[in-house]
């Protein structure tokens, strides 16, 4: 298994007991849909773009996005302490089912991102989680775009067209487009006097 065949569903915060088991993280809208887990890779701290499966035994939702995990043959706090850290992936093929109107980030990649007001734009590049908010990358006249992730400014994604439908707030294309006034007055440091 391969990074470019999973998503990453959390990481591991810390070892929990004596036992064996671990307080993770689980980036998800729902973890309690996680309870039937069987199998979870982990990127390991030094490792991280080797996975290394692992059995899951038993998932208990604690609260919010915190759940207990108890992996097959981490049995002590000595087997434990090492996964401290890791980073946890499922096979793309477990993602969950999306509502019609909803996407996930890595199938939008390339599509066409299409402004209700000035049509075509540019292309999907990337997606960045920032601390923030998420944020969608798109190339627009030769300059990288941020628009924020969020239902007022992306309403939906056309799978079979490849194309993403936007509401951009007036003036958010010349933040990158327009150099400010201060940016122009301001001398490079490489031009001469």
């Amino acid at each position: 298994m391969t990074l470019d065949e999973t998503y990453q569903l959390g990481y591991i915060l810390k070892t929990h007991g004596l036992r064996g088991f671990v307080a993770a993280h689980f980036d998800a809208d729902d973890p309690t849909a996680y309870k039937k887990l069987k199998t979870v890779y982990l990127a390991l701290p030094g490792a991280p773009k080797a996975l290394q499966p692992y059995g899951v035994e038993k998932v208990q939702h604690q609260s919010g996005p915190r759940v207990l995990l108890k992996l097959k043959g981490i049995d002590r706090i000595e087997d434990a302490e090492p996964l401290r850290g890791a980073q946890l992936y499922l096979p793309l093929s477990e993602l969950p089912q999306l509502a019609d109107d909803q996407f996930y980030f890595h199938d939008v990649i390339g599509f066409t991102v299409v402004d209700a007001e000035l049509g075509e734009l540019g292309t999907v590049e990337n997606f960045y989680e920032l601390p923030q908010q998420d944020v969608l990358a798109m190339r627009y006249q030769g300059q990288e775009v941020l628009i924020p992730v969020v239902d007022e400014l992306i309403s939906r994604a056309d799978m079979a067209a490849k194309q993403i439908f936007v509401t951009l707030p007036e003036g958010l294309l010349d933040i990158y487009l327009k150099p400010s006034s201060r940016e122009r007055d301001e001398p490079d440091e490489f031009d001469e006097p």
